[in-house]
């Protein structure tokens, strides 16, 4: 259950574990935004330098956050960004609920568990949507369970820095996409924070709630069912259903003609960072067998996985195939 905004005065270690604070509306409806929450803050103009839309620069951000631009010596760097490791891995046992095996929530779990951080920023289910993300501030890490798995559709993340800062809250971390996190990056030097944490997970489309429902309803008679989806590195879609069924279907044969010419944003189909390389650490996966791919860019993202211990299990990561065929295809 998602609680409501604790009161203006409380402090840090007196509020609710998960909770929901009211946002802003946005400031305006725009074509070209993901409402990443920057809009919604007190000064909306800030929009214009955060905004990674807006003349980003890439080489000089991973300067600022990891300390150097990506290595052109390092081919991989040139596809996934700065990084010190790069590993396979999957966290034991797996996490219930968790969209694969939990690594990223329990990240944020073990910050809390330590008292890095004093609350993490994320997304939860809506009550009455499982698929629509809620920004909630999080404080205990037993309340990391309720934001396991996938969400789809725009979320404000960013506009729950001001609530969080009004409590209290000093020492944050973030899970967040890569148009968040950009954002972020740009505002973190004015927010004042003692630590700040950056837990990134790719991103390479998105899409509203509602369109995303409809393709759920492209899929299946009973979408209403359907309690997780996920594109497979074998080419397939995965679903899996309340009852307990599960259904693969092939890229090839999936609905992408019915949907509406505006499925996918046009600021998604332009967004260069699908890898996310201005966070701490990067826990994704893009053709995997089973596993995800973890990246520390920089000493946190190191210290980060190190938390995790003996349940991360690793491997060194594999390489095959030809991308240029995919991508080409894809555009």
């Amino acid at each position: 259950m998602l609680d409501a905004d604790p009161p203006e005065s409380s402090q840090p270690d007196s509020s609710p574990p998960v909770f929901a604070p009211r946002l802003r509306p946005d400031a305006a409806p725009r074509r070209l935004c993901t409402d990443c929450g920057v809009s919604r803050m007190a000064n909306p103009k800030v929009c214009a330098t955060a905004c990674q839309f807006i003349a980003p620069d890439y080489a000089a951000m991973e300067a600022q956050v990891h300390g150097r631009a990506r290595d052109p010596a390092r081919p991989d760097e040139l596809h996934f960004g700065p990084f010190r490791r790069m590993v396979r891995a999957r966290l034991t046992p797996p996490r219930d609920g968790a969209q694969w095996s939990g690594i990223a929530t329990r990240l944020a779990e073990r910050l809390l568990e330590t008292g890095a951080v004093q609350a993490v920023l994320t997304m939860a289910p809506d009550p009455a949507d499982r698929w629509r993300p809620v920004p909630v501030i999080v404080t205990k890490a037993g309340g990391m369970a309720q934001c396991r798995g996938m969400r789809m559709g725009y979320a404000p993340l960013l506009a729950l820095l001001e609530p969080a800062r009004a409590a209290g809250y000093t020492r944050l971390a973030v899970i967040g996409i890569p148009c968040q996190v950009h954002a972020l990056r740009r505002m973190e030097a004015e927010l004042g924070l003692e630590a700040l944490y950056v837990i990134g997970t790719p991103c390479s489309d998105n899409t509203t709630t509602e369109r995303f429902h409809q393709f759920l309803a492209l899929l299946d008679d009973a979408p209403e069912t359907i309690s997780y989806l996920e594109f497979r590195a074998d080419f397939r879609v995965e679903l899996r259903f309340d009852d307990g069924r599960s259904r693969v279907i092939p890229f090839l044969k999936l609905p992408i003609s019915k949907l509406p010419p505006d499925f996918f944003p046009l600021t998604c189909r332009t967004c260069v960072d699908y890898a996310n390389v201005l966070a701490d650490v990067t826990v994704g996966y893009m053709g995997g067998e089973g596993r995800q791919w973890l990246l520390a860019r920089n000493p946190r993202g190191e210290a980060l996985l190190d938390l995790l211990g003996d349940e991360l299990q690793t491997e060194a990561p594999t390489s095959a195939g030809k991308r240029r065929g995919a991508v080409m295809g894809f555009l």
